[in-house]
C-alpha cells in the first residue's frame, strides 16, 4: 500500500501518522475540516480541507486520489463534552464515519484503519483489558466508537471492507524531533494540563479523587507515547493485505501508573513544584485502566521502543516549552 489518505491528519495523532507517512515515502492527502487541527501541522502530502459530511468533496477527493487505504482520525474525543453535546459526538464520529465508509464502498475502496479507544470498555470489571471484554461504554464519546466498530463489523462481514480498529488507551508525548506535539487550548489530558500548570498557564492543577483502592488512593493509567501508538498503524497497515480477515488490537503498555506518580515525575522533569489541589472524585473515572496488548504483539509484531515514563513526558515538555 503506497497511497494513504489520512482524516484528521492536522491533529495530534494524525499528524504524527502523516509525518512518518512522509519519511517512509508513502503518497499522503490529509483531509481535515482544521475544527480542532492545525494546518501547519500537515508536514506531508497535500491538505484538503473538508468536512466529512460533505459526500461531494469526499467523492471527489477519493476518486482522484485513489487510495490504497484510509485512515480514519477524524473525531471529537472529549468525554465531557460529549456528555453536554450527546448529538454533537454522534453526528461526528458516528454519522460522519458512514458517509466515509459509504463513499469508499462507492468508489471501491476496501482497506480502513479505525482510530478507536479504550472508552469502548466503559468500567472493565478486570484488569489489564482484553481485546473480548464487554463493551459497555459510559458516555457518548465511547458510545460513538463502538457504533463505528458495530457498524464495520457488519460490513466487513458483507464483504464491503477490511479493517483494523486500534483502541488506544491513554495516548501521550511529542514527536520526538520536536516538529510535532499538542495544541489544545484547553487540555483536559492529564500530562499537558500538568504542563500548562508548570508553565504557569494555569493556576493550580486539581486532582480528582484520592480515596481509590489504589496504593496511593488515585487512579492508574496506561500511558503510550504517540510515536510507538503511530508505529502500529503501519504495522496494521501492512498487516491488511496479506490478512484474510480484519482485526481489533489494543493499544497501551500493559501496565500503569497513578495520577500522583504522574505528577511526580512531571514535577520531576520540569523542575517545578506546581500546585495541585486534592478534590473529589470525578464521575465514570474507572480505578484502573490497563491494557491487555499481547495480541497486537503477538499478531502485528509491535515492539514499542518508548515505554518510559519520564521520556514521554518529557518529549511533551520540549514541545510545550516551545510553543
Amino acid at each position: 500500500m503506497k497511497r494513504v489518505l489520512v482524516t484528521g491528519g492536522a491533529g495530534y495523532i494524525g499528524s504524527h501518522v502523516v509525518k512518518l507517512l512522509g519519511e517512509r515515502g508513502y503518497e499522503v492527502k490529509v483531509y481535515d475540516n482544521l475544527s480542532t487541527g492545525h494546518r501547519e501541522s500537515v508536514l506531508y502530502g497535500d491538505l484538503i480541507v473538508g468536512d466529512l459530511s460533505d459526500t461531494k468533496l469526499l467523492r471527489t477527493t477519493l476518486t482522484d486520489f485513489a487510495p490504497d487505504v484510509v485512515m480514519h482520525f477524524a473525531a471529537f474525543i472529549e468525554v465531557e463534552e460529549s456528555v453536554r453535546q450527546p448529538l454533537k459526538y454522534y453526528r461526528n464520529n458516528a454519522c460522519n464515519t458512514m458517509n466515509l465508509l459509504n463513499v469508499m464502498q462507492e468508489c471501491g475502496i476496501g482497506n480502513f484503519i479505525f482510530s478507536s479507544t479504550a472508552a469502548v470498555y466503559g468500567l472493565p470489571e478486570f484488569t489489564p483489558v482484553s481485546e473480548d471484554a464487554p463493551l459497555v461504554p459510559i458516555n457518548p464519546y465511547g458510545q460513538s466508537k463502538r457504533c463505528v466498530e458495530g457498524a464495520l463489523m457488519d460490513i466487513s462481514q458483507a464483504g464491503a471492507v477490511k479493517y483494523i480498529s486500534l483502541r488506544y488507551f491513554n495516548v501521550a508525548g511529542a514527536d520526538p524531533d520536536g516538529k510535532l506535539g499538542q495544541k489544545y487550548e484547553n487540555p483536559t489530558h492529564l500530562i499537558t494540563r500538568a504542563l500548562k500548570t508548570a508553565k504557569g498557564e494555569f493556576e493550580k492543577f486539581q486532582m480528582f479523587g484520592t480515596d481509590y483502592p489504589t496504593p496511593d488512593g488515585t487512579c492508574i493509567r496506561d500511558y503510550i507515547h504517540v510515536t510507538d501508538l503511530v508505529e502500529a498503524h503501519i504495522l496494521a497497515m501492512e498487516y491488511l493485505p496479506g490478512s484474510d480477515r480484519s482485526g481489533i488490537f489494543n493499544l497501551g503498555y500493559g501496565h500503569g501508573y497513578s495520577v500522583r506518580e504522574v505528577i511526580d515525575i512531571a514535577k520531576k522533569v520540569t523542575g517545578t513544584d506546581f500546585r495541585v489541589e486534592e478534590t473529589g472524585r470525578r464521575e465514570g473515572d474507572p480505578i484502573e485502566l490497563v491494557a491487555d496488548s499481547s495480541r497486537i504483539r503477538k499478531d502485528l509484531g509491535w515492539r514499542p521502543g518508548y515505554d518510559d515514563l519520564e521520556f514521554i513526558i518529557k518529549t511533551a515538555w520540549d514541545w510545550e516549552r516551545s510553543l
